[in-house]
C-alpha cells in the first residue's frame, strides 16, 4: 500500500490562519456597525460651539459624552477580545483536533504500512517456498531425467550388444549360406556349361547338317534348272533343225503347231533365271506378290525392270526387281520371228517368294 505524504507545517496552519483573519474582519465589521448605530449627536454647529467651549472648559455634557464614548469603546474592545479570545480558543481547538486527526491518520498509515509490509513479507515469503519448492521439484525431474538418461543409456547398451551379438550371428549363417550357395553355383554353372557346349555341338551339328542339305538342295535345284534350259535349247534346236530341213509350207506348219510350246519355254527360262539371281531379303513371307514391267531387245537383253503394282514391302519389290536384271541377255531368244518376239517387247511379269509364276 502506498504511504501517504506528511503535510508540511505550514500546510497544516495555513487554514487555521485563514479563519483568524476571518473572524478578525468580522470583528471590525461588528465594530463599525456599532458607531453607525450611535445616537446622533447634537447639531453640527451647537457641537462646534461645544467642542469650542470645551476647549476653553470642560463642560458636564462633554464629559459624559467623552465618557459613553470610552466606555462603548470599551466594551467594543472587550467584546472584540473575547471574540478573539472565542475564535483562537476555536483554532486552538480545531489545530488540536487536526493535531490528533493528523495523528490518527499518522497512526492509520503506519498500522496500513505494518500491513502492506507484513503482506509484503509474507508474499515475500510465500513466493521464496513457492520457489523452493519449484527449485526441489526442478531437482527433482531432473534427478528423474538423469535416472531416465542412464536407464536408457543401459537399456541401449544392451539393445546395441544384442544387436551386435545378431549381427554376427547373421553374418556367420550368410557366409554359411554364401559358402554353400558358391558351391551349389559352381555345380550348377558346370551342368549349365556342360549343357551349353553339348548344345553347341548339337547346334554345330545341326548347322552341318542344314548346310548339307541346302547344298545338296542347291545343286539339285541347279541340275534341274540346267536340265531345264538344256531341254528348252534342245527344243529350240530341234524346231530350228525342223524348219530349216523341211520345205516351206512344211516349215510354217511346223512353226505354227509349235510356236506355243516355245513361247511357254522361254517363259519358264526367264523365271528360272529370275530365280537364280533372286537373293531373297529376311521381310519376304509366303503370300507376297509384286507385279513387274519388264523391257527386252529382239537379241534377247533385258532393258528395264519396275514395279508395276508394288506388294506392300520394299526390300521385297526392290530384290524381285534387282533378280530380272541380273538376268542381263538371254542368247537362246536370238533368232525368234518378230510375230514370236513381239510379247517379250514389254510384258508383265508376277514375282511371288514361292514359284516366281509368271
Amino acid at each position: 500500500m502506498q504511504q501517504q505524504r506528511e503535510p508540511s507545517a505550514s500546510e497544516s496552519y495555513f487554514w487555521p490562519s485563514v479563519l483568524a483573519i476571518g473572524l478578525h474582519v468580522l470583528v471590525f465589521g461588528m465594530l463599525f456597525v456599532s458607531f453607525a448605530l450611535t445616537p446622533e449627536l447634537p447639531p453640527a454647529k451647537p457641537i462646534v460651539q461645544a467642542t469650542l467651549y470645551q476647549l476653553k472648559s470642560k463642560s458636564q455634557a462633554t464629559t459624559q459624552t467623552n465618557q459613553k464614548i470610552a466606555g462603548e469603546a470599551k466594551k467594543s474592545a472587550a467584546r472584540q477580545t473575547e471574540v478573539e479570545q472565542m475564535e483562537q480558543k476555536k483554532v486552538e481547538q480545531e489545530a488540536v483536533k487536526a493535531a490528533e486527526q493528523k495523528k490518527e491518520e499518522a497512526a492509520q498509515k503506519a498500522e496500513e504500512a505494518k500491513k502492506a509490509d507484513e503482506a509484503k513479507k509474507a508474499d515475500e515469503a510465500k513466493k521464496a517456498d513457492e520457489a523452493k519448492k519449484a527449485d526441489d521439484a526442478k531437482k527433482a525431474e531432473a534427478k528423474k531425467a538423469e535416472e531416465k538418461q542412464l536407464a536408457d543409456i543401459a537399456k541401449k547398451k544392451a539393445e546395441e550388444e544384442a544387436k551386435k551379438a545378431a549381427e554376427e550371428e547373421a553374418k556367420k549363417a550368410a557366409a554359411e549360406e554364401a559358402k554353400k550357395k558358391i558351391v551349389e553355383d559352381a555345380k550348377k554353372k558346370a551342368a549349365e556349361d556342360a549343357k551349353k557346349k553339348a548344345e553347341a555341338e548339337e547346334a554345330k551339328k545341326k548347322v552341318a547338317d542344314e548346310a548339307k542339305k541346302k547344298a545338296a538342295a542347291d545343286a539339285a535345284k541347279k541340275k534341274a534348272q540346267d536340265a531345264a534350259r538344256k531341254s528348252a535349247e534342245d527344243k529350240k534346236a530341234q524346231a530350228l533343225a525342223d524348219l530349216l530341213s523341211d520345205t516351206p509350207q512344211r516349215q510354217q506348219a511346223l512353226a505354227d503347231e509349235q510356236g506355243d510350246e516355245v513361247a511357254g519355254s522361254f517363259d519358264d527360262l526367264i523365271r528360272a533365271r529370275a530365280a537364280e539371281g533372286w537373293a531373297r531379303p529376311p521381310s519376304a513371307r509366303k503370300g507376297m506378290t509384286v507385279v513387274l514391267q519388264i523391257g527386252m531387245l529382239p537379241d534377247g537383253t533385258v532393258t528395264s525392270a519396275s514395279v508395276a503394282k508394288s506388294s506392300g514391302d520394299g526390300p521385297f519389290d526392290a530384290s524381285a526387281v534387282a533378280a530380272v536384271k541380273n538376268i542381263g541377255r538371254l542368247t537362246e531368244m536370238q533368232g525368234m520371228k518378230p510375230s514370236d518376239f513381239a510379247p517379250y517387247r514389254s510384258f508383265k511379269m508376277t514375282f511371288t517368294p514361292e514359284d516366281l509364276a509368271l
